[in-house]
């Protein structure tokens, strides 16, 4: 054959192998040369750089607990079975702690000697010349000795006021036959007086309570607790202190002093100082406003007329009375301190106080009191707690002798135990 004749074969070879879709093998360009076949594509196509580029994935997180006894539920537990005879006796020994407490926390209260005097009504019945009995509606003690005689009051004038309608004073005497143990504390008790509206409550600024010089933006725009809508006055300036809190702020006067009246007894003294909450000291601060950048809040007209100036800017730090009033009270009824004796027994004698009437309360129908008290181990006089612990034992006991009864009369017949499936697990462990 003609070289010519060969090398039109093996063209027409190559166009054939590749028509086919895939090449099969490559024709020798000489006669001489061995066919070798062509590597398969896939194999044409890898290499070892391939293996060496494999990204190994990192390992998936699982949210299977760990296998150990807590996370797996596996701690040893009490599973107690309740039947009569476990809980019969446990309802009367909580029956036999809780009574006698309660009983105690009871006593406790009860043993502490108190009285409370209404004053609201002194403007309008208290004669000016003479003292006369306050009436029974009026009053109310608890004293050991009941032999004493029936408070008085009289209305006398205080001309140092620069405003008529501020000048009531209520002078109010008041007997001991015996005498009481300290500590004592005088209280002023509000009634009806609804301290907790949510609108009320949040109205106050705590930058200003800290002593910041709070911008209008913040006395008007804090979030959760604002002054409004008692933020800034009509010409645009900052109230200090601002909202409805301080605007209402208890502002009757009460005398240091209880004086002894007609040489039973002497004088009694008493302060103002220790009456806030020792928290507050950390929480009430001097302010930074200077006296021209606020004004006193519409309320407080008559303590500042003519403004706030350097000697008369209130230290919010010091005014415990403040400090005490910006609690609000979650009911209508409630006692704040005033004054407190710690050291000194308050002996048997008539005593005559002082009251400054400049809180109206008549518009509400509500009421104001003078309150004096002594404290027990438990704090105040409040037989609430010992009432709910009496009531607790109570129950417990009236439910232990009802299913005594009952199991006593129709008894139910207790299941097998060992059929409970903690048991069943249990034996079959120890199999």
């Amino acid at each position: 054959m003609s070289a010519s004749s060969k090398y039109s074969d093996t063209n027409s070879g190559v166009n054939q192998g590749t028509s086919s879709g895939f090449v099969t093998g490559v024709q020798p360009s000489h006669p001489g040369d061995q066919e070798e076949p062509m590597a398969n594509i896939d194999d044409a196509y890898s290499s070892d750089s391939d293996e060496d580029d494999v990204i190994e994935q990192p390992p998936t997180k699982s949210n299977k607990p760990g296998n150990n006894a807590f996370r797996q539920q596996r701690l040893k537990a009490y599973n107690p079975v309740f039947t009569a005879k476990m809980v019969v006796p446990l309802l009367l020994v909580i029956a036999l702690i809780f009574i006698p407490l309660g009983a105690a926390m009871w006593l406790a209260s009860h043993r502490i000697e108190d009285f409370a005097i209404d004053y609201s009504h002194c403007e309008l019945l208290a004669n000016r010349n003479t003292f006369t009995e306050i009436p029974d509606e009026y009053l109310q003690y608890n004293l050991k000795n009941k032999n004493w005689a029936k408070p008085q009051w009289k209305l006398a004038t205080d001309e140092d006021q620069d405003f008529e309608d501020e000048r009531n004073v209520c002078q109010i005497q008041f007997n001991l036959a015996e005498g009481l143990k300290a500590p004592i504390y005088l209280f002023y008790r509000l009634e009806k007086f609804h301290a907790n509206h949510r609108r009320y409550v949040i109205s106050f600024s705590e930058e200003q309570i800290i002593g910041h010089a709070a911008s209008e933006d913040t006395v008007k725009h804090t979030s959760g607790q604002n002054c409004q809508p008692m933020s800034t006055n009509d010409d645009g300036k900052i109230i200090y202190p601002c909202g409805l809190i301080a605007n209402s702020l208890f502002n009757d006067t009460f005398s240091h002093t209880l004086t002894g009246v007609n040489g039973t007894s002497d004088d009694y003294k008493m302060t103002n100082k220790g009456i806030a909450w020792k928290s507050d000291a950390n929480r009430f601060k001097k302010t930074e406003y200077s006296p021209d950048e606020v004004v006193p809040p519409p309320n407080w007209y008559k303590k500042y007329p003519k403004g706030y100036t350097e000697d008369n800017m209130p230290n919010v730090e010091t005014w415990e009375e403040f400090q005490n009033w910006m609690h609000p009270a979650g009911l209508p009824t409630f006692n704040k301190l005033a004054l407190r004796n710690d050291d000194d027994e308050l002996p048997a004698g008539t005593y005559q106080i002082e009251v400054g009437l400049h809180f109206p309360v008549l518009p509400f129908k509500g009421g104001k009191y003078i309150y004096i008290s002594q404290r027990s181990v438990m704090g105040g006089k409040n037989y609430f707690l010992g009432y709910s612990w009496i009531a607790g034992g109570g129950c417990c006991f009236i439910l232990a002798i009802a299913l005594l009864i009952v199991n006593v009369i129709k008894p139910r017949k207790t299941g097998d135990v060992n059929l409970l499936s903690w048991n069943r697990e249990s034996f079959k462990a120890n199999e």
